[in-house]
């Protein structure tokens, strides 16, 4: 009896072993069929958003044009600064559907965009609707990208601050803060608007410990503001037939027209160049 009951021991505990050496190599198989189950998966995901874009979502290219003198300018103005960077900024005024990220270029597809620029907040307490899309897509796409505030010359600096402060978390990489103010006040003098100013600047500044960008038409800067924002960077908008958007200032940015032509988007754009190289810009952003 004693030996029969060794023997069965001993084949239980066989069992026992091999069921153990059986359940591992079953969990090792269904371990095996899960990560190759997620990699189909993932396969399949990427080849079907590829075919369902060549074939149900393609992006057709809508035929935009100038005015002749308005095609020669900005043709004259991009080989005049073949060696700067160029860039284009954008609101909600121009749709999502409208954009193809990855492919975005000017003067004939032989020009690349390198930054974007989007408005992100608007007065006291608006916010621009495609800002947040716009902003990661941007990332995404390896685009240096930078954030502004459209100023409402007769609301609260400090709320206004706040607003742009509360939607905006720049990072490394990022343009400094843009300011942008092409309106006069209707209840406020200008020196109160020039006071105004400052005041969003300094809180802004030390926030971010950057002087921020200050955005303006040539013709506001040199009638307002010129020589009470000393150190600060400077963008002007100037549209005219000119070589340079300012004859007396220096200048970091130029946008230079707001009827842009941009393979990748149908629909026109601001378009700026950069006073300097790409390496340049790089250093201008934000550490």
């Amino acid at each position: 009896m004693a030996k029969r009951n060794i023997r069965r021991k001993t084949t239980r505990k066989i069992h026992k072993k091999r069921r153990r050496h059986f359940l591992l190599r079953r969990e090792i198989l269904l371990l095996f069929l899960a990560v190759a189950l997620l990699g189909t998966g993932f396969y399949l995901k990427e080849k079907i958003s590829f075919y369902y874009a060549m074939y149900f979502n393609k992006f057709e290219h809508k035929k935009l044009s100038n005015s002749e003198f308005e095609e020669n300018r900005i043709n004259r103005i991009l080989g005049d600064y073949a060696d700067k960077t160029f860039g284009l900024d954008m609101s909600h005024y121009q749709r999502k559907e409208d954009i193809e990220w990855d492919s975005l270029s000017i003067g004939n597809r032989t020009i690349p965009i390198e930054f974007v620029v989007l408005r992100a907040t608007m007065g006291n307490k608006s916010a621009d609707k495609n800002f947040g899309e716009f902003w990661e897509l941007s990332k995404k796409h390896e685009l240096i990208r930078g954030a502004y505030h459209f100023y409402r010359a007769d609301e609260d600096p400090v709320m206004q601050a706040n607003n742009f402060l509360a939607n905006v978390k720049l990072e490394p990489g990022d343009l400094p803060p843009i300011l942008d103010i092409e309106k006069m006040p209707r209840r406020k003098s200008t020196k109160k608007l020039v006071e105004d100013l400052k005041i969003w600047c300094r809180i802004i500044e030390e926030t971010y410990g950057e002087k921020p960008i200050i955005y303006t038409y040539y013709h506001y800067y040199k009638d307002f503001l010129r020589g009470e924002f000393e150190g600060y960077p400077i963008w002007l908008a100037n549209y005219n037939d000119v070589p340079q958007p300012s004859p007396n200032d220096d200048w970091q940015i130029w946008q230079f027209t707001e009827n842009g032509i941009v393979h990748g988007i149908n629909t026109k754009v601001d378009l700026n160049v950069y006073n300097g190289n790409l390496w340049s810009l790089k250093r201008m952003t934000i550490d």
